[in-house]
């Protein structure tokens, strides 16, 4: 799956002369922390709710509501926004798009293609759902999970035992225990799975969980 498949092309954004308080109205509007900041479509930069809070005025201030206002409306976005920004690209594989989330400490990615164009942005939650989906959490069937070896040849064997019973595999994932094991899940399209993990049992498999779901 790539950044593509999972990014929201439907971008609100700023340009660099939008005053600060227009900022504040539409974080408030849409309820985001942050915006790409445009200038045609060709990003230019981001303005954060982190930014605006540093060129808020102290409340210590001497100064009126009306003089703060006054101030605000003045800052312009390209006089705060950052402009040394993280980005993805519309080919770029959603775990490397997860990985650059992780790594910089940020909730969203800009997508610009070749020539720095703004074509859509993806969130940590748009990430989230994608791996959810990776993993088949909320799919019919059964989740099992088990003991296996890491070593060649080992998902061969458990998938033929499954081929046996006619069922399909849906999605397969695994966290290494240590050197030698690792946890193997494998969700299957079917809640009809009693043979199935006798069968594995049988074969020598530890067998961790067996989850069903309707």
């Amino acid at each position: 799956m790539y950044v593509r498949n999972r990014m929201n092309t439907n971008v609100v954004t700023v340009t660099p002369d939008t005053p600060v308080t227009t900022v504040f109205n539409l974080m408030m509007e849409h309820g985001y922390s942050q915006f790409p900041v445009v200038e045609g479509n060709e990003l230019k930069g981001l303005i954060t709710e982190r930014v605006l809070k540093d060129v808020s005025p102290s409340k210590a201030t001497s100064l009126s509501i009306f003089e703060l206002n006054y101030l605000l409306s003045k800052t312009k976005v390209k006089d705060v926004m950052i402009t040394d920004i993280i980005t993805a690209s519309p080919d770029m594989l959603i775990e490397d798009a997860a990985v650059l989330l992780r790594s910089n400490v940020v909730g969203s990615l800009p997508v610009v293609s070749e020539d720095n164009q703004l074509v859509g942005i993806i969130t940590r939650t748009d990430i989230i759902d994608a791996f959810i989906e990776f993993l088949g959490t909320n799919d019919h069937g059964t989740r099992i999970s088990l003991e296996v070896k890491n070593e060649i040849g080992t998902f061969a064997k458990i998938a033929n035992i499954i081929k046996e019973h006619g069922i399909n595999i849906h999605h397969v994932s695994n966290y290494d225990i240590d050197d030698n094991k690792c946890e193997m899940i494998i969700r299957l399209n079917t809640t009809d799975v009693e043979a199935l993990v006798d069968s594995l049992k049988n074969e020598g498999y530890n067998i961790f969980s067996v989850v069903k779901k309707e």
